[in-house]
Parts: C-alpha cells; sequence; structure tokens
C-alpha cells in the first residue's frame, strides 16, 4: 500500500509544479507583453516621419534584393515578383 501511496504522491508534485511553471510563465509573458507595447509605441511616435522618405536608388534596390533573393532560393532572378518594400 505504501509503494502506491509514493507513486501517487510523485504524480501529483509533478503535475502541481508543472501547473505552477506555466502560470509563472503566464505572468512573465504578461509583463513583458506590457512593457514592450510601451516601447513599441514610444518607437513607433518617433519612426512615423522617418517612414515617409522614399527609398534612394529604388530599382537598385529592388534589383540587388531579387538577385540575392535568387541566389539564396536557387531560381531565376526574373521568376521573382517583388510586391511592396517597406522599410523597417
Amino acid at each position: 500500500m505504501q509503494n502506491w501511496f509514493v507513486v501517487v504522491m510523485g504524480l501529483v508534485t509533478v503535475f502541481v509544479v508543472l501547473i505552477l511553471i506555466i502560470g509563472l510563465c503566464w505572468l512573465l509573458g504578461l509583463a513583458c507583453r506590457g512593457s514592450s507595447k510601451k516601447e513599441e509605441m514610444q518607437a513607433a511616435a518617433a519612426a512615423a516621419p522617418a517612414q515617409e522618405s522614399s527609398i534612394p536608388n529604388r530599382a537598385e534596390f529592388l534589383a540587388a534584393v531579387s538577385a540575392a533573393i535568387a541566389e539564396a532560393s536557387g531560381t531565376d532572378a526574373s521568376a521573382i515578383r517583388i510586391l511592396s518594400v517597406k522599410k523597417l
């Protein structure tokens, strides 16, 4: 009878600790998500004027990007269609 008690107590302990770890990860995720949203809003407000500027030498930039993508994927550069480019 004592062997089963040890097994059951071990399983209960494992699952209780796992539930506590999940709860701790969830709380830390909430804390990190709250602080990162504030930082993102501040960065977006500071970068808003910079996003309005256009890319200089756009044709050359797109040619270089399409060549790099073609080389990495092993396809021909003429088969690649770039629909939009956004400055990050």
